[in-house]
């Protein structure tokens, strides 16, 4: 048995990029289906944002990393995080875009011209029969006018700051959202990286085992007291142990460099890790309780609420296109044929515009602002189902798991006992090899199990901290201490 769900993050992370890039649309999937191990986050498929970051400055020496370091890091560094921050920013200059056209705009433009004009070029020779000059000029004209503009009516501009502001408020929980998917990646990574750590450490006990039992094999055939072949098999068992830790030490520090990629370590930092496959009880919480909490806080859920609310903002929008507008126009200054002859100039202007056929257009906006209603509608529907499919996830996964930690724990007490009595039997000569590598087997699998089951337990109760929507304050709560 190998650890699972590498390939399927990639799909997760992926997914998630595209639901965080768009703030009308929120991530839902918690957990990935399984996949061969030693893959990283970015997978079969190509690196998502998640997967990636922007790498900080090296640090000498060794890192120490604990989960939580590890966090800290990703939250600073993961380029899925600072491409949602961007997103904030673009959101709020298209907010101030539509509030533009509510504020006064206020311009002066002085302009001082000299002009001769040539009257024939006209066709003005005469005038009553009475010859007129070719030319004119040159003269002067000077003017400095301070200008104001100010809408003091339009709904459709109305509505379309009011659907903005929603957007800068979906961006913003997007966001949050997005820090959570991070909480999660890194949490994937680091307990993917200490399982691989713990199954250096047990395949390491294995190739000592496999050792001490290929050097009592070959005392004995030597003694004459048992076949060659025991000497064989006993070598066999050694080098596929060999070969197992060659392996493990491979995965390991490979799934050390997904992890750096992920939280943003410098190329070539060095680190280690400080959480060795932590296990702590998990305190129960209903469905119900986890389903309450979850549509409180899920940020996703929230985003999509507010893109349906500015969805149909929009829509009010498009609909006022059939409304009149009344706007407010003046400019004040001076004027004349040169600034120390000019004189005060004013205009004031009150405009009531008045849409009478527009040629289908605010039809058009009508009919795309519905479709967004309906597409945001569907989009909230669906989330909801999610929501509600990731929390009965993870607690099932939840229960499973600690069931199996604890049946993997008392596997392991067994199949080392019985790997003791059949080393005792081969020692005594009662039975040879075979029964001795079959135990030894057993060992190996009891342990693959518990650090499978162990990985498990954990990612579960992050999958549930991100279920629920509290990633963050999860991680701090599941794995006190550690």
């Amino acid at each position: 048995m190998r650890l699972k769900h590498g390939r399927g993050l990639s799909l997760l992370l992926t997914g998630a990029w595209l639901w965080v890039a768009t703030p009308s649309v929120a991530q839902s999937q918690i957990t990935p289906p399984s996949s061969s191990p030693g893959q990283g986050i970015a997978g079969t498929l190509g690196p998502s944002p998640f997967s990636s970051s922007v790498p900080a400055k090296p640090v000498a020496g060794v890192i120490v990393l604990s989960l939580q370091d590890a966090i800290n890091y990703g939250l600073k560094q993961n380029l899925g995080l600072l491409l949602s921050n961007s997103d904030i920013s673009t959101a709020r200059g298209q907010r101030w875009e539509e509030l533009s056209a509510l504020l006064p705009h206020v311009t002066a433009s002085p302009f001082v011209a000299a002009s001769k004009t040539n009257l024939a070029e006209l066709g003005l020779s005469s005038l009553g029969g009475i010859p007129i000059p070719p030319t004119v000029g040159p003269y002067s004209y000077f003017e400095a006018r301070a200008a104001v503009t100010q809408s003091l009516f339009d709904w459709k501009s109305i509505n379309a700051a009011r659907a903005s502001s929603q957007g800068v408020k979906s961006a913003e929980f997007t966001y949050k959202n997005a820090r959570d998917l991070v909480v999660y990646a890194v949490g994937y990574t680091y307990l993917q990286a200490i399982a691989d750590e713990a199954r250096i450490e047990s395949v390491q006990a294995e190739v000592e085992t496999g050792q001490a039992l290929y050097e009592q094999a070959s005392d004995q055939v030597k003694a004459g007291t048992s076949p060659d072949i025991d000497g064989l098999r006993a070598r066999v068992e050694l080098q596929v142990r060999q070969q197992q830790l060659i392996q493990a030490k491979n995965n390991f520090a490979i799934q050390k460099l997904t992890l750096a990629r992920v939280i943003g370590l410098a190329p070539g930092q060095q680190f280690e890790l400080t959480d060795k496959s932590p296990y702590q009880p998990f305190e129960g919480i209903t469905v119900e309780e986890a389903l309450k909490r979850a549509y409180a806080s899920r940020s996703d859920y929230r985003a999509a609420m507010i893109d349906l609310r500015a969805a149909e903002l929009s829509r009010k929008a498009a609909a006022a296109g059939y409304l009149p507008s009344l706007a407010f126009n003046a400019d004040y200054g001076i004027a004349g044929g040169h600034p120390s002859t000019a004189t005060q100039v004013f205009d004031v202007r009150g405009t009531l515009s008045i849409p009478i056929f527009l040629g289908g257009s605010v039809r058009g906006d009508i009919l795309q602002a519905d479709a967004k209603i309906e597409d945001s509608q569907e989009r909230l529907d669906s989330l909801s189902a999610q929501i509600d499919s990731d929390v009965r996830t993870a607690l099932l996964n939840l229960q499973s798991s600690t069931d199996l930690v604890n049946v993997a724990r008392s596997n392991i007490d067994l199949a080392e006992q019985t790997l003791m009595q059949s080393r005792d039997r081969f020692g005594a000569g009662v039975t040879d090899t075979v029964e001795v590598v079959q135990s030894q087997e057993s060992v190996a699998s009891a342990h693959e199990q518990y650090i499978d089951s162990l990985y498990n337990f954990n990612l579960a109760k992050i999958s549930l901290a991100r279920a629920l929507g509290v990633a963050e304050e999860g991680v701090k709560e599941y794995f006190k201490g550690k």
